[in-house]
């Protein structure tokens, strides 16, 4: 086997470091998790991860970041949506899609699985990710508030009730994921919460 040339730096992909790493926290907690297994599962030295991440905080605090805003993305592309019902449906299934993804070794939702209260010691990064998700209801709020301006939301529900709602059923996929509910099982509870929605009579 041809050893690689002396001096030559080792190839390092920083995407790939931090789904490696945010597999480890969601697997051991942030507290849990060990420099010695994040050196030996990325590959490198600990002089290494230190040069490229900073400490251990530092580095779970950026895998965290990376995957809330995909998480906010789907709100991105579900607001899009002409109307209520379809941002609500499409939000919900693009994210049980995502909760359910076999390539990223664990399921449901970083930001908000028991890894975060675990990590006590980066309130900064909690704070960060608490923000985010005020921002991405308060988002949702505005379109629907938008849409309720000219026709009645889903369930005569007002914006504020609905966005809430969205939120809730948003947590518990994410939790039911955690717990090993299949992306079939988590489908159809979204389809008992969007006829759910669409049943309750006005004034309810």
């Amino acid at each position: 086997m041809a050893s690689r040339p002396a001096g030559r730096p080792r190839e390092f992909d920083r995407d790939a470091a931090l789904r490696q790493a945010a597999h480890l926290f969601w697997q051991h907690g942030f507290s849990g998790t060990s420099t010695r297994q994040l050196t030996s599962a990325l590959g490198i030295s600990s002089s290494s991860l230190y040069a490229a991440f900073g400490t251990k905080a530092e580095l779970f605090a950026e895998a965290v970041r990376v995957y809330a805003l995909r998480y906010s993305a789907i709100y991105d592309r579900a607001l899009q949506e002409a109307s209520a019902a379809a941002v609500i449906e499409r939000l919900l299934r693009e994210s049980v899609a995502e909760f359910t993804r076999t390539d990223e070794g664990h399921p449901g939702c970083l930001t908000s699985s028991a890894v975060m209260s675990d990590a006590s010691s980066t309130l900064d990064v909690r704070t960060y990710v608490a923000d985010l998700q005020r921002s991405d209801e308060a988002r949702l709020r505005a379109r629907l508030e938008q849409e309720s301006a000219d026709e009645p939301l889903p369930g005569s529900a007002t914006a504020a009730e609905l966005a809430e709602f969205t939120q809730t059923v948003w947590q518990g996929l994410s939790t039911r994921a955690e717990l090993g509910a299949s992306r079939n099982e988590l489908d159809g509870a979204v389809d008992f919460a969007l006829r759910l929605i669409s049943s309750v009579p006005a004034g309810r």
